[in-house]
C-alpha cells in the first residue's frame, strides 16, 4: 500500500497563508496535507474544517506523548474533526499507543514517532540516555509500535526497508525530510530524494519547503509526485 500522492507540509503561521498557498491548485486536484503544531496551535480546529472541506486529506501531526487517558481524550476530539492521520510519541509506552487507538477509532490511519529525522545517534545516546545504535531504537520503537495496534511509524527512508523486515509489509512508513534532487536539506539530519524513498519502501512522503516555497508551488508539487510514482523525468523546456 503506498499513498500515490506526496503530503505537503503546510508550515506557514497564518490561516491566510494556507489560503491563499491553497488556492493555487485546482478544485479538482485532492491533496494530502500534513498540518502540524504551529499551524493548529495558531488556528486551532477551524484549519483543519476548512482544509477537509476543500476535499483535502490531513495527516495532523501533533506527536502527542502523555499518560494514556489524557491521548485517548484528546484522540476522540482529533477523531471528530475527520483527519485521515494523525501521530503520537512511541516514547510514550505500549499502553499510551493502545489508548490512542482507542481514542481515533479503527478508520484513520494512526501512527508513531520512533526518533524525530533530526535527532542524531549521538544526541540520542547523551540525552535520552539509550544505549544502542540510532536503528535499533528505531527498530524496537516500530516493533512496539506494531505490538499496541497502530498502523506505522514516522521514519527516515534509511530504516524503511528494516522496519518492514521486523514489522510486516503493510506496516506504514511514513518519511518526512523529502528533498528533491539538488535542494536545500534545511535541518534535518537524514535526508532523501522521492526516488529513493519510493525504492526503499516508504508508503508516505512529506514534501514541505520544496513545494511550499517553491516559485511555482503547482508545477513543484507535480514533479515531486511523478518522481515519487516513478515516472520518467520530462525534458525541461528552458
Amino acid at each position: 500500500m503506498r499513498e500515490e500522492r506526496p503530503i505537503i507540509a503546510l508550515d506557514f503561521p497564518t490561516f491566510e497563508e494556507v489560503k491563499v498557498f491553497l488556492e493555487k491548485f485546482p478544485e479538482e486536484e485532492k491533496l494530502y496535507v500534513k498540518i502540524g503544531m504551529e499551524l493548529y496551535y495558531a488556528c486551532g480546529a477551524e484549519i483543519v474544517r476548512y482544509v477537509k472541506n476543500l476535499g483535502h486529506s490531513v495527516f495532523l501531526d501533533l506527536k502527542l506523548h502523555d499518560i494514556p487517558n489524557t491521548v485517548k481524550s484528546a484522540m476522540t476530539v482529533l477523531a471528530k474533526l475527520g483527519v485521515d492521520m494523525s501521530n503520537v510519541h512511541a516514547a510514550g509506552g505500549v499502553e499510551m499507543m493502545k489508548a490512542a487507538r482507542e481514542g481515533f477509532g479503527p478508520d484513520g490511519i494512526l501512527i508513531a514517532v520512533t526518533q524525530l529525522t533530526s535527532t542524531s545517534e549521538e544526541q540520542m545516546q547523551d540525552y535520552q540516555n539509550i544505549q544502542t545504535s540510532l536503528t535499533d531504537s528505531v527498530l524496537h520503537y516500530a516493533k512496539k509500535t506494531a505490538e499496541a495496534g497502530l498502523d506505522g511509524v514516522v521514519c527516515s527512508a534509511h530504516e524503511a526497508a528494516a522496519i518492514h523486515e521486523v514489522t510486516s509489509q503493510d506496516f506504514v512508513c511514513l518519511t518526512p525530510g523529502i528533498r528533491p534532487a539538488g535542494a536545500d536539506v534545511g535541518d534535518q539530519k537524514r535526508v532523501m530524494m522521492p526516488r529513493q524513498a519510493r525504492e526503499i519502501g516508504s508508503n508516505y512522503i512529506v514534501v514541505g519547503r520544496p513545494i511550499t516555497q517553491a516559485a511555482n508551488p503547482v508545477a513543484a508539487y507535480q514533479a515531486i509526485k511523478g518522481e515519487w510514482n516513478g515516472q520518467e523525468e520530462l525534458p525541461s523546456h528552458h
